[in-house]
């Protein structure tokens, strides 16, 4: 019987697969992974007074917008540090993409932010059985992870743009530099994890989170097929640390932020890029727009997901 839909798993070859296939072999021989066409889209950074300190008046004080929209992957993985030899999570192993965030940023229009699941059941070239999507991470790193989102969700050629890997203490870190930053829960959240080595502590109502407490509110997973609702509890979290940013005090402490990060996180985006990426999510207009793909009916205790049927790419970004 042939495979429904459903039940077969997303393989990105179909479109471009010999641009698939050299990725892989550029992967595997060590080649850096940022060798996709980028554009520049950013003027020339002397359009702003140097010196001059940034206010929300302007945002465009901080750094100049981008001249068009820039989407930006942002791969949350599952290790400590970036160089840490294990990820600490269960299974311990190499670290995997734990968070896929797409995000097309602009000054002139809502934030779009794409929450993609990483238990999306994908099948690499050569295997013979389907694995999770935050999986590819391991296996071909930001190369591998770009061509299967540009297949399975219609992305063109080029985007995204800009990548961004940041380990959990990137994540502590940001939220630090924010000066904590404030959510209210529906629920209280608590788990002891000995395997992981954490524990999650999360009271129920309105409260202002540290960056160890918000790294406990978005790995907090009751059970291997609680994904969806642990992208809620997510979004929570971006919702706030989105407001922190665009309020009257994010634009002073950008720069800051930016020098406590830098030795955390992998990008291709220059310091001067980041602070226009900055200045034009301060100056966008909210509420910021957060989105996932939409998933097909799980069928029994699976762990693995399907899209939804029938859809049509692209699938993201709204026009």
């Amino acid at each position: 019987m042939e495979p429904s839909a459903q039940d077969t798993p997303t393989n990105w070859l179909g479109r471009r697969p010999l641009r698939a296939i050299l990725r892989i072999l550029v992967t595997l021989a060590g080649v850096g992974a940022t060798g996709w066409a980028l554009s520049t889209v950013w003027p020339e950074q002397d359009r702003v007074a140097r010196g001059a300190p940034p206010s929300v008046d302007n945002p465009a004080s901080l750094a100049p917008y981008p001249l068009e929209p820039v989407t930006v992957l942002l791969v949350g993985v599952d290790s400590d540090t970036l160089s840490a030899a294990s990820n600490q999570a269960a299974p311990q192993g190499p670290a995997n993409a734990d968070a896929l965030l797409l995000l097309r940023i602009s000054s002139a229009e809502p934030l779009q932010l794409l929450q993609v699941p990483v238990e999306l059941a994908v099948q690499l070239p050569g295997s013979q059985q389907p694995m999770a999507l935050g999986g590819v991470w391991q296996q071909g790193g930001v190369a591998l992870t770009v061509d299967a989102l540009q297949e399975i969700i219609g992305l063109p050629e080029g985007v995204p743009q800009r990548y961004v890997v940041m380990p959990r203490n990137a994540l502590r870190t940001v939220v630090e530099a924010l000066g904590e930053v404030e959510v209210t829960l529906n629920q209280t959240y608590q788990r002891t994890d000995k395997a992981q080595g954490y524990t999650v502590n999360l009271q129920a109502g309105r409260q202002s989170l540290n960056g160890a407490q918000a790294e406990q509110l978005v790995r907090y997973r009751k059970d291997s097929q609680d994904h969806p609702n642990r992208r809620i509890r997510q979004q929570i979290l971006l919702r706030a640390m989105i407001s922190q940013v665009q309020s009257a005090s994010g634009i002073g402490i950008i720069r800051g932020l930016l020098e406590d990060i830098a030795g955390q996180m992998d990008t291709n985006l220059s310091e001067a890029e980041m602070l226009g990426l900055a200045a034009a999510l301060i100056a966008s207009p909210s509420p910021a727009t957060i989105t996932q793909l939409p998933l097909a009916t799980r069928a029994g205790k699976q762990t693995l997901r399907q899209l939804k049927p029938g859809l049509s790419q692209p699938l993201w970004p709204s026009s």
